[in-house]
């Protein structure tokens, strides 16, 4: 068995995140084409593979804009409420046992629709089976529907949030875990296979920075999604997330925050240079994860080939050839 790979190891890293939903059935040959696309990326040398999540769509998706639900403004859900979307956590275990080198993040997990001992076993099971190359990205969701489903209270989704994490993380780095609270109450509760990490599966905290996700991120966070207006100035965000973690007694190394790059074109082809051209400067102020969304082939081949050049473009950027 290869060494666990470790966000430990913070240089900085490329991601990319193919669609795993479609608007409609993808028809003749299914979704061959998403695994393809995730091994070809992994040969192409990408760092991290992302993928989203929705248990199930209502129809009032407007709300995905409206920022005072949890939305994005301006935000545009990418299928209508037929929409097909595939569970982000089998995906990534489909991709851990067809690739060696890229991690894997959720962005997001709505966690709060999950039971939390449950969630804690498939998150360690995952991670244990693809070495060690696990991430998880977290949020409370925007969509009132997905809780009404799943018969949980959206009116207490961040503590429901906050209490999930916490049961994970007692679960992973207790032997004998104890845990109490008005809803979950155990003493000497055993889970193992235990995450290769000590400290658990990273935990990435997604949100816009009020107070409440400043301190779920202090509590928790091995990692930052930005999302809302903190996703136009992660730097800014990093910042307050400093200042945050220094008066929760922690630090930041280790800590990993992601950032999507604007792709640019010349003649409709991508120009990889002018692409990765942020990246140095990103970095340097804290930036650890570089996010791509892409119109992929759908040929495995075909994937590696179209990705090449980024990632040599990156890693020429980043420093790291």
């Amino acid at each position: 068995m290869s060494r666990a790979h470790t966000p430990a190891d913070l240089i900085p890293a490329l991601s990319l995140q193919p669609a795993n939903f479609s608007a409609e059935d993808p028809g003749v040959g299914g979704w061959r084409h998403l695994l393809d696309q995730g091994t070809g990326a992994d040969k192409a040398g990408i760092d991290r593979l992302v993928v989203s999540d929705h248990v199930i769509l209502g129809e009032n998706l407007e709300v995905y804009g409206d920022p005072k639900a949890g939305g994005m403004e301006g935000g545009v859900q990418p299928t209508g409420p037929d929409g097909h979307w595939l569970d982000p956590l089998t995906v990534i275990a489909m991709w851990a046992a067809r690739t060696t080198h890229a991690r894997f993040l959720t962005a997001i997990l709505i966690a709060p629709l999950r039971r939390p001992a449950t969630l804690a076993k498939q998150l360690a099971t995952i991670d244990v089976l693809s070495e060690g190359r696990l991430d998880i990205g977290v949020g409370v969701g925007w969509q009132r529907e997905e809780y009404e489903a799943n018969g949980v209270e959206y009116a207490g989704r961040g503590r429901l949030l906050d209490e999930t994490l916490e049961i994970c993380q007692a679960l992973w780095t207790q032997q004998a875990a104890a845990f109490h609270s008005d809803r979950v109450q155990f003493e000497k509760i055993h889970l193992n296979p235990k995450p290769l990490i000590p400290t658990g599966v990273p935990l990435w905290i997604s949100g816009t920075l009020n107070k409440n996700v400043l301190r779920r991120i202090a509590r928790f966070g091995s990692g930052w999604i930005p999302w809302g207006p903190d996703a136009m100035d992660p730097i800014g965000g990093i910042a307050k997330i400093a200042e945050v973690m220094e008066k929760a007694g922690r630090d930041m190394k280790g800590f990993q925050t992601t950032s999507y790059l604007q792709i640019a074109e010349e003649g409709g082809k991508i120009d990889a240079a002018k692409t990765m051209a942020l990246v140095g400067p990103m970095a340097e102020a804290g930036v650890t994860d570089f996010r791509v969304t892409l119109n992929l082939p759908k040929e495995e081949a075909a994937v590696e080939a179209f990705l090449s050049p980024l990632v040599e473009a990156f890693r020429k950027e980043a420093g790291r050839t």
